[in-house]
């Protein structure tokens, strides 16, 4: 591993005490009240158990069932359970007319690339129950009443423990997207250890500055790891900026992870100063720089998973890219609810190495070694 002298510096004055900025954004899923169950139309209300595959049905080996443009409500067979969908034909994009079935079938189009990055996971809720221009609130319980196959994780959350909702199937799949959660939310840590993550991420945010910018910075970090010898990829936000993300071993606490990344972010933004900052406070933050908010990584925090649909105009979708596309030049409207399925197909899974048991991985205690 190449030395990297200011960041030893960094992690030594950042691991003795909790962040900084321990107070998150608003709407944060860490923050929000609960709302309990909302009782809207939206809410499944099926609760039967094992039931036989019908042709409109999804397990193993099995096709995916495509719905009907004209029913508003369907009723499929997903992994041997039914599930009901209703309010299929809500237009969730007013602009481009596409439905609440239209994201529920490119859910089930995607799950089996998706459903591996979200098993055994926590899944924050972020629900619109009328699609994009309406409002939109988050949930952390499993709303009750549910399907008793939906599987939950219980996670220990002051002053209590909650029991989020988990996605381990095509069936809690569409199960969550028919409550109107348009993007997915999943915890940064497996649910046998809600607070050892197997990644951590850099969320490069343009603020008032260009995408170009974005792309800069992206390559820039990029080139660091890799001088570093740390594995990372980037997928788009789907909003406005770049994700980088990279696999570590299972182990550091998320308030390792949280300082490493800190660190990184705090050492690029002196490297660069004219377009990286890493300064959280909005009011002290100099205009035109790129954010490297390293604060995504604090506990408790979530990011729109890979592969979400976003609650932005055109259906974005937040992609797995490689960095010979980020060097040539990329733009996020390119990726798209309607392509999305056919690019995955050609290109396979590009976020595959943050799969658990995927090796490759960075030891982050190499880091604190160096502390100790």
């Amino acid at each position: 591993m190449v030395e990297h002298p200011d960041l030893t510096g960094r992690l030594a004055g950042d691991t003795a005490g909790e962040p900084s900025e321990t107070s998150h954004r608003t709407g944060d899923p860490a923050e929000v009240e609960d709302h309990g169950h909302d009782a809207t139309d939206d809410e499944p209300v099926d609760h039967e158990d094992q039931v036989p595959h019908s042709g409109e049905g999804a397990g193993p080996g099995e096709l995916i069932p495509r719905l009907s443009a004209e029913r508003n409500e369907a009723m499929l067979a997903l992994d041997g359970h039914r599930v009901r969908l209703t309010n299929l034909r809500k237009v969730f994009w007013p602009h481009q007319a596409i439905t609440k079935g239209a994201l529920i079938q490119y859910y089930l189009d995607m799950a089996p690339v998706l459903l591996p990055h979200l098993r055994h996971r926590a899944i924050v809720m972020k629900r619109y129950p009328n699609g994009i221009s309406g409002k939109f609130f988050f949930m952390k319980r499993a709303p009750v009443p549910r399907p008793k196959w939906i599987s939950t994780c219980r996670v220990v959350h002051e002053p209590g423990a909650i029991d989020f909702p988990m996605v381990d199937g095509h069936a809690s799949l569409a199960w969550l997207v028919n409550l109107g959660c348009i993007d997915l939310h999943p915890w940064y840590a497996r649910c046998d250890d809600t607070d050892r993550p197997d990644y951590l991420h850099f969320d490069l945010d343009p603020g008032d500055a260009s995408f170009e910018h974005v792309r800069q910075v992206a390559l820039l970090l990029h080139e660091t790891l890799d001088r570093m010898s740390i594995p990372n990829l980037a997928k788009t936000s789907g909003s406005r900026g770049i994700h980088v993300y990279v696999p570590v071993e299972r182990g550091p606490t998320q308030k390792d992870v949280w300082t490493v990344t800190k660190a990184l972010a705090r050492e690029l933004a002196e490297r660069h100063p004219k377009l990286v900052t890493a300064e959280y406070r909005v009011a002290n933050r100099p205009s035109g720089r790129v954010l490297i908010d390293y604060n995504q990584n604090a506990w408790g925090r979530t990011l729109a998973s890979v592969y979400s649909v976003r609650p932005v105009p055109r259906a974005l979708v937040s992609m797995p890219v490689t960095w010979e596309e980020i060097q040539d030049g990329i733009v996020l409207e390119a990726f798209r609810i309607e392509n999305a399925p056919a690019r995955v197909k050609r290109t396979g899974d590009l976020w595959a190495p943050l799969l658990p048991g995927a090796p490759h991985r960075f030891d982050l205690h190499r880091f604190f070694k160096q502390v100790a």
